[in-house]
């Protein structure tokens, strides 16, 4: 184990503290740009924190109002979208109950979702797309589920809806995590059966990585299915993916 490893463990375990804070006591009396900017400040401080580099590889970030969608690796994606540009999440329900962490994500806005729940499907469809006529950043990892790097799962199509209901683009994005080497940072997966406590550990005990991140062409919805929008979006991340280095 790293002889840093307590010392980060201490400054993340602060960091948290600090964003229980922000949310409970400056939250409230902000504005939502004001929300976002604390939220891209405290996501860039908690990557520093996990030795995580930010290494954005194509387009810049994305113009207001658009479905970003991209593939899933581990929890740290959710701080690299959020340090490129601040929008709000699509999760699980499970999430919310996470101690301190669903707390932090209910209050940075994030919209969840019941899977499994078809009902509350067509409500959560109007709320997303709502949001994104509104002119708020909406991502989420349409996997599903987080996956190993090289092992992308398929893109469920159901919440590109809110795309089409709402006639906005969806903007692909590649997400890689590298060591020093160039080589696949393998400490940065939170798959299988590992849990929270175990990643975070991996993570801050071990070396540090380069977040790679490359936002793609923007994908009109325009005459095109859910799952032919999704199926380009998954294509596109694919191709990005084998870009940005080996896996």
């Amino acid at each position: 184990m790293s002889a840093a490893y307590p010392v980060r463990l201490a400054l993340f375990c602060l960091h948290i503290v600090a964003g229980l804070y922000t949310c409970t006591l400056v939250f409230p009396f902000c504005s939502q740009a004001a929300r976002l900017r604390h939220i891209q400040r405290w996501s860039a401080r908690l990557l520093r924190i996990c030795g995580v580099a930010i290494e954005l590889a194509a387009l810049p970030a994305a113009a207001a109002g658009t479905l970003i969608v991209a593939n899933h690796i581990s929890w740290l994606d959710i701080f690299v979208l959020n340090a490129c540009q601040p929008c709000r999440f699509i999760a699980k329900s499970e999430v919310r109950r996470w101690p301190v962490l669903g707390y932090l994500a209910m209050r940075a806005g994030t919209v969840f979702i019941e899977r499994g729940n078809r009902r509350a499907l067509g409500p959560l469809l109007l709320r997303v797309a709502g949001h994104i006529d509104g002119g708020s950043q909406i991502a989420y990892f349409p996997e599903g589920t987080s996956a190993p790097q090289g092992a992308m799962l398929p893109f469920h199509s159901a919440l590109f809806e809110a795309a089409r209901g709402a006639a906005i683009a969806v903007q692909p994005v590649a997400l890689a995590y590298f060591n020093g080497e160039g080589e696949a940072h393998r400490s940065a997966e939170y798959v299988g059966a590992t849990t929270f406590a175990q990643s975070v550990r991996l993570i801050l005990s071990g070396p540090s990585m380069v977040a790679r991140v490359a936002y793609l062409a923007p994908i009109a919805p325009h005459g095109l299915r859910r799952r032919e929008l999704a199926a380009a979006a998954e294509q596109a991340v694919t191709a990005a993916l084998a870009r940005l280095g080996p896996s």
